[in-house]
């Protein structure tokens, strides 16, 4: 017998959100390891705060919030919140029931300056870190990645002489006007970028210079 496509939404849900995440999914150890770190971090929030006024939201549910835009490469705060709203998954992680509202993105921009003041991102990170390594989940086993050249955040302009033999610009005003560089001879030995101290100049064919910087 064929099902009826009903599409008629129910009012109540007597599962909870912690049923509907698999018991295998891997952010429940990672849940579990953070939740930890969390707890340890009490003091440090509670003088994060003031005593009186208005309750904020949670740090460690913004925190956790921030976890998860990390794991899974969420773009921006915006689309993150716009995630909790409908994620399951998500609220499960962060702390919220299934109707209970989500916070504005711009929380974290609120929240991200007592954040740096305290250090608790560090204190965080080296609080799991600590626990991986009584764990033996961490290892010091040496190994070497192959370098790569990425585009460097640095015009052919910015490229001057190291001595200065070129700063002074008669022709026009601002650090770049007038600044005629073709057919001038340059290296990474007598040149370098203003804006970006770690560019290179690499050429990708004889016609194409190009500004690179070395990872």
């Amino acid at each position: 017998m064929r099902g009826v496509d009903d599409r008629q939404d129910g009012m109540f849900s007597y599962i909870s959100l912690d049923a509907r995440v698999p018991e295998e999914h891997p952010l429940r150890p990672i849940r579990a390891l953070v939740d930890e770190a969390l707890r340890a971090l009490t003091k440090e929030f509670e003088a994060m705060y003031a005593v009186d006024g208005r309750p904020s939201i949670a740090p460690e549910r913004l925190l956790r919030a921030s976890l998860l835009q990390v794991l899974y490469s969420v773009r921006s705060e915006r689309l993150l919140c716009e995630q909790l709203d409908y994620n399951l998954l998500f609220r499960w992680f962060v702390g919220l029931s299934a109707d209970e509202p989500v916070f504005d993105h711009s929380t974290f921009s609120k929240n991200r300056d007592r954040w740096l003041e305290a250090d608790i991102a560090r204190a965080l990170f080296a609080r799991v870190y600590a626990r991986a390594q009584a764990e033996g989940l961490t290892s010091d086993e040496h190994f070497s990645v192959n370098g790569t050249l990425i585009d460097a955040w640095a015009s052919q302009k910015s490229f001057r002489r190291k001595d200065g033999g070129d700063d002074e610009n008669p022709a026009g005003v601002g650090r770049n006007a007038g600044r005629n560089f073709h057919d001038e001879r340059r290296s990474n030995e007598t040149h370098a970028s203003r804006t970006g101290p770690d560019a290179r100049l690499y050429r990708k064919s004889q016609a194409h210079p190009r500004c690179r910087q070395g990872l």
